[in-house]
């Protein structure tokens, strides 16, 4: 079984982001980058079953700029057996739009012919959680999101995921599209022999012009804000003065 992981390039989760002067959105000029925490879960999930025997072949496929090629070598590193590079791009602040990134995806199945997708549930950086769920649509596969344990069963997959109620477990045929949540597993420490290793191995890329899809953003980024810094606490010396502060100034009783 074949099973192809997207992922993401997008600013390290240990940086602060800062918002560009103009508003127009965040900072990426010389900024680290990583995986996206999430497709790093999904790509540890189809580690896991190949080293169990259940999958024969690992492919990642990322979309964007050329300095991808450094997460790509990190998905090797960790046990991918090839990657992908679709070439959309030169400008770091460019953000292809969940739309377009599920097209780009489809037709890479198409030639691939994966029987699992395992994605990422979201990108860190647009939060848009989209991506999946518009990649089965265009397959006419089945999906099942917010996967919190993945077990391959006699041409299906079993998929337990997190509800309001509680835990739901569906049953999909194969072939089928999986998002990660964040209970999965916990990605491995990816040690430097791996990561020396990967440096020799060959990326394949693909022009997007190629593929023949349009990428042109629908979506307009109207203004980008940083958060509201939060006020310090104060102390208080009693229960009724507590009571006070929360009736009379945060009016919350």
């Amino acid at each position: 079984m074949k099973i192809l992981v997207p992922v993401k390039r997008v600013v390290d989760y240990n940086v602060r982001v800062r918002v560009r002067p103009d508003g127009s959105g965040v900072e990426l000029s010389n900024v680290k980058m990583s995986m996206n925490p999430f497709d790093e879960i999904a790509l540890e999930e189809a580690v896991r079953l190949k080293e169990k025997g259940v999958a024969t072949e690992v492919v990642v496929v990322s979309i964007g700029v050329p300095q991808v090629k450094d997460t790509l070598r990190t998905a090797l590193a960790m046990g991918a057996d090839r990657t992908i590079l679709v070439h959309a791009t030169d400008d770091v602040n460019q953000d292809i739009e969940p739309l377009a990134i599920a097209k780009i995806l489809a037709k890479i199945v198409d030639a691939e012919k994966p029987q699992l997708v395992i994605a990422g549930k979201q990108a860190i950086d647009n939060d848009m959680n989209a991506t999946g769920q518009m990649l089965a649509a265009a397959l006419g596969w089945g999906q099942g999101t917010y996967a919190s344990a993945v077990e391959i069963d006699e041409g299906a997959v079993l998929v337990t995921r997190e509800v309001d109620g509680g835990l739901q477990t569906l049953r999909l045929k194969l072939p089928a599209v999986v998002t990660t949540d964040l209970r999965l597993n916990q990605p491995r420490y990816v040690a430097l022999p791996a990561i020396m290793k990967a440096r020799k191995k060959t990326i394949e890329e693909i022009d997007l012009a190629a593929l023949g899809v349009d990428s042109a953003p629908r979506l307009t980024v109207l203004s980008t804000v940083e958060p509201a810094k939060r006020q310090a606490g104060v102390k208080v010396h009693s229960v009724d003065e507590l009571i006070s502060k929360l009736k009379n100034e945060a009016g919350v009783l």
